[in-house]
């Protein structure tokens, strides 16, 4: 499959997609063979639960589809570790989007990576990259250190918060204070949301030295989204010394599944479970065989 033919075909982008994403016969040539626009950009989208991603990444997509531009969503579901089963289940909220000629939604299971993001995002991010979309918008679960490890994969990265977190702000991990390119306080029609945007400026100016913009939102209503979307805009591309950090921890991580694809998950929940019986099991001494 020439991916770099498919101009924009959703059923040729979505087949290139599963290939990958499967790992079936013919992935591996379609991924050594893909040309970059380096005029696309990547966008990461992350932030605690209940943050309203969703609402306000389907409000966004409305404000990037100016000017004739093709915006594609790629939508990160956590997965149960116990049936392996995504949960796949807000895309309700970019509904309105589903028949739109210019807009291409996918969800992807996180597939039990331990931050959230797996090679898979990688991977499928590059083919929606390469299919010749302007923009691609990707939404994290927001859990672990997924909020960390998407800016090592986006040109931009837009961590939004609401004002109810004003008591925990002191709390929030350092990484996720540091790698924002733009802060957001959605739901900012909610009482506090003023004093809760003033204390994050200043809470990022001392720990980060720089300014971030901190943008209020209020997604469902619309508001804010067009100062949003003018923000991405302006933010330059990555810096080369960056890029290249950010490059190696992709490396990194598709290496790192190329050492893992021989482990089975489920045969090694059953290997567990007969290992289990023995009394003298010892996690480590059944780590270091079985490895």
């Amino acid at each position: 499959m020439d991916l770099n033919s498919a101009s924009l075909n959703f059923r040729s982008i979505a087949r290139a997609l599963t290939l990958v994403e499967n790992e079936l016969s013919g992935s591996e040539e379609l991924l050594k063979s893909m040309e970059f626009d380096n005029k696309c950009r990547v966008i990461g989208i992350t932030g605690p639960p209940g943050a309203g991603k969703s609402t306000l990444v389907s409000a966004l997509v409305n404000e990037l589809l100016t000017d004739g531009k093709k915006v594609a969503v790629l939508a990160i579901d956590p997965t149960s570790p116990f049936n392996f089963g995504s949960l796949l289940g807000d895309r309700i909220r970019m509904a309105a989007h589903f028949n739109n000629p210019d807009v291409f939604i996918r969800s992807l299971a996180t597939r039990g990576a331990l931050g959230g993001l797996s090679a898979k995002t990688i991977e499928m991010t590059d083919v929606l990259r390469a299919a010749g979309f302007d923009y691609v918008l990707i939404e994290t679960v927001g859990v672990g250190q997924s909020e960390v490890e998407i800016a090592g994969l986006a040109d931009v990265t837009v961590v939004i918060l609401v004002p109810e977190a004003g008591d925990e702000i002191q709390h929030l991990k350092s990484g996720l204070m540091e790698i924002a390119d733009i802060f957001v306080v959605n739901k900012a029609d909610r009482p506090g949301a003023g004093t809760f945007a003033n204390n994050l400026e200043k809470m990022i100016g001392a720990k980060s030295g720089t300014h971030p913009p901190v943008l209020k939102t209020s997604a469902a209503q619309s508001e804010g989204i067009h100062e949003l979307a003018a923000e991405i805009k302006e933010v330059g591309l990555t810096e080369n010394i960056r890029r290249n950090l950010l490059m190696t921890e992709k490396a990194y991580r598709l290496i790192q599944q190329k050492k893992m694809k021989s482990i089975d998950k489920k045969k090694l929940r059953q290997d567990i479970a007969e290992a289990l019986y023995s009394e003298k099991f010892n996690l480590y001494s059944f780590v270091d065989t079985y490895v």
